[in-house]
């Protein structure tokens, strides 16, 4: 029960801010009908509810389960096995994560299933199959991140010369949106599973993190290659948007309900079945350690569940019509003001944000405060957010514009900074890209490009996710090279004293 409120705690956390900056739009900006107001609310308590009982499963089934597989790979002296385990599991982790079922839904919808969700489900989940492996390989023989960052964003910037405007914003959402609520934990168990093994404890602290880092690269890659090797070329897109007055108020989360039980039982069922074909080969856990594991897997199923139900009855719903009233209202200044707002609530309210934070205070000791962390990244996201808005009414402005040189500039950075902070950087990507903003703010962006006569669907209603995972790199990167120049200092200090 502790666990549960706890758990509970966070979610609330997280979506209430969400609920009341709605409520007074809703009030000051944006009139809201009523049956669209209704199933919101509705969509945020399942939201919670479902968050948390599915974080309660992953904590309880799949993050151990992540480890143990870990520590398992370490342990074999088999290379073969270790790329061949990176793979399987890397798969299915990506195939499970609820915020990537979101956006694959939503590239179907915004395309008319030009593009389907499935294509891009195995497009992202091979591509960050591949780069797991290749992060077990480069901690296992000891290479350094920044160089395989160097060579993986290289090959990116290549790749996005013959990607489609269409598909770049698509690639790299698909970053953020696959390393979330499911995958950063279990990832980090397995990184930790196998540097843990390590006999130099300072470079398996180091090797811990990054591996997130590298598979949310994979996911930018596997869609990028989707689209160079589509015969389609380019796409349509259109954001259909329901009359207000044909809506119910449970009919959404009634009408389709089946299909998402399938939809979650789909998404678990190869990572428990691959929890059965370790207990039987390797684990052998006693009965009530993997009973354990099996009840955390129901409450992640349940959870799943309870999600996506709330996601598509209404929580994305009320962000798509804020943003096309505002859009509509043709203030430009209130619209992107609205957006920054909303980029700060968001981030304010992450949970895994003040894991974060706490954890760098930590591994630093003290010399970087956690607050000297939340401040930038608060604002980083806030821009983030605001700067998509900018990008749909400002005509001629690209995504290439802000993600070519700000991962750029991040690789430059990691070549200045401790090793550990490349690791933790790359990584903070994914902690900022959590379920709301997968949710509510990917529809308040989609929303504004639908409606502003000027943005394409395709082009500026994707995006954002890209730009909110990229902000908290650079910005941990700037804090790790102040943190080495207070070491370096203090160091001088004592070098006088002496």
């Amino acid at each position: 029960m502790n666990v549960l409120f706890d758990k509970l705690k966070e979610m609330l956390v997280s979506v209430v801010p969400i609920i009341v900056l709605v409520f007074i739009i809703s009030l000051s900006l944006v009139p809201i009908e009523g049956v669209i107001l209704k199933r919101f609310f509705i969509g945020a308590v399942l939201i919670i509810f479902g968050l948390t009982l599915f974080m309660i499963g992953v904590d309880g089934g799949i993050t151990p389960l992540g480890s143990l597989i870990g520590k398992k790979f370490a342990e074999s002296s088999k290379l073969w096995l270790v790329i061949m385990g990176g793979l399987v599991i890397g798969f299915f982790v990506s195939i499970a994560e609820p915020d990537l079922l979101v956006l694959a839904k939503q590239v179907e919808l915004v395309t008319g299933s030009s593009i389907s969700s499935i294509s891009i489900l195995v497009a992202v989940s091979t591509g960050l199959a591949v780069m797991i492996s290749v992060g077990f390989l480069r901690i296992l023989e000891g290479i350094k991140l920044r160089t395989i960052l160097l060579i993986t964003y290289l090959g990116i910037f290549i790749l996005a010369i013959f990607v489609s405007d269409n598909f770049l914003g698509i690639s790299f959402d698909a970053s953020g949106s696959t390393t979330g609520i499911l995958a950063v934990p279990f990832i980090l168990a397995l990184s930790s599973g196998i540097s843990s093994l390590k006999k130099d404890s300072k470079s398996g602290e180091e090797d811990s993190f990054g591996l997130v880092g590298l598979a949310s690269s994979g996911a930018i890659i596997g869609v990028m290659l989707l689209d160079i090797f589509s015969k389609n070329g380019q796409y349509g897109g259109d954001l259909p948007i329901e009359n207000p007055e044909n809506l119910t108020v449970l009919g959404m989360f009634t009408d389709n309900f089946f299909q998402y039980v399938r939809e979650a039982f789909i998404s678990i069922l190869p990572l428990l079945l691959i929890l059965f074909i370790m207990q039987v080969l390797f684990f052998k856990l006693p009965a009530k350690k993997f009973v354990r594991l099996l009840t955390g897997f129901a409450f992640s199923f349940i959870g799943l569940v309870l999600f996506l139900i709330g996601v598509n009855g209404g929580f994305m719903d009320v962000g798509r019509v804020i943003g096309m009233n505002l859009v509509e209202r043709d203030s430009k200044v209130i619209f992107i003001l609205v957006s920054f707002v909303i980029g700060l609530v968001t981030i304010l309210a992450e949970p895994a944000v003040h894991v974060l934070t706490h954890r760098i205070e930590d591994v630093t000791a003290g010399s970087i405060k956690r607050k000297t962390v939340l401040l930038p990244l608060t604002v980083g996201v806030g821009l983030a957010i605001m700067l998509s808005a900018v990008r749909i009414i400002v005509p001629g402005l690209k995504l290439a514009h802000f993600l070519l040189p700000g991962y750029a500039l991040a690789l430059g950075l990691s070549f200045l900074v401790p090793n550990l902070f490349v690791g933790m950087a790359f990584d903070s990507g994914g902690v900022s890209t959590g379920p709301v903003t997968a949710t509510f703010i990917l529809g308040f962006i989609q929303g504004a490009a639908a409606s502003y006569k000027h943005a394409d669907m395709l082009t500026e209603g994707f995006g954002m996710i890209a730009m909110v995972a990229m902000f908290p790199i650079i910005t941990l990167e700037i804090l790790g090279y102040i943190y080495k120049k207070k070491l370096e200092k203090i160091q001088g200090v004592k070098d006088n004293e002496q």
